[in-house]
């Protein structure tokens, strides 16, 4: 399956760059393989760098107002310098890894409406930068992050929306920027319950899962019972009823606020 973007032409006579995805289907812990061309054109040129990286669209909250932000969050090069004779072309096949936090884009098959992620290209010629077009990618959930949202879903819990926010959940294993935050309708049983919140920090072995509920703006409240975090690992998950133990939690923070 190829993905192809062009970029533009760097002056007249300049190289030009396609980059085609060999799959764009991943996970996060994955690798997103493809291969850049460059077009020589009608003037040898001398390329000082070419590079490929992850780049995601996410919300930055501001005192007034909040505004998208386009963040690179890995970047690998692809080689040194060299000379690119005119009308040659240069192939160079990469593969990239997708980091464990990555966001997911998709859920089901169903395409989560404002994930913006995929590969940037980046070619260095005479001082001067050139960045393609997003090369989209598909981020599909691991099988442990399938398992908590199958549990909601069980529980009649509809998807409302998702986004990626700048910014730090703390006490959890975060690296990246910024985080994904999944929200659900919840389902007649939960009565006086707006949405819950659903976020996903992982690593090579497990993830930190958060969820909340009746968020206040721009703030994590840990020291609230809306608030929770637990650990899952990305291997040893199957042996966890995952809707019971959401719907005990859920019960639990209803009854004291007398919501259900």
């Amino acid at each position: 399956m190829g993905f192809k973007k062009l970029l533009a032409s760097l002056g007249a006579g300049g190289a030009s760059v396609e980059t085609v995805l060999t799959e764009v289907n991943v996970v996060p812990g994955g690798v997103v393989q493809g291969e850049v061309r460059i077009q020589g054109g009608s003037v040898d040129q001398e390329i000082e760098g070419l590079s490929v990286g992850l780049q995601a669209r996410v919300e930055v909250e501001g005192q007034d107002q909040e505004t998208k932000q386009d963040i690179e969050f890995t970047k690998q090069k692809l080689g040194g310098a060299f000379t690119l004779q005119a009308g040659q072309v240069h192939a160079v096949q990469f593969g990239l890894e997708i980091p464990w936090e990555t966001p997911v884009t998709s859920i089901d098959g169903q395409q989560l409406r404002g994930m913006n992620i995929g590969v940037t290209t980046e070619l260095e010629i005479a001082r001067a930068v050139d960045s393609g077009d997003l090369d989209p990618i598909n981020v599909h959930p691991l099988p442990a992050q399938q398992a908590i949202l199958d549990a909601f879903i069980q529980l009649g819990f509809r998807f409302k929306s998702a986004d990626m926010e700048r910014g730090h959940i703390r006490g959890t294993r975060q690296k990246l920027p910024f985080y994904q935050e999944i929200e659900f309708f919840p389902p007649q049983q939960y009565r006086g319950l707006n949405q819950v919140e659903l976020s996903f920090v992982a690593d090579d072995r497990e993830m930190d899962v958060i969820l909340e509920m009746d968020k206040k703006p721009g703030l994590f409240s840990e020291g609230s019972d809306s608030f929770r975090s637990f650990k899952v690992g990305l291997n040893d998950f199957q042996g966890t009823d995952w809707a019971a133990y959401l719907n005990e939690w859920l019960s639990q923070v209803g009854s004291k606020r007398n919501w259900f």
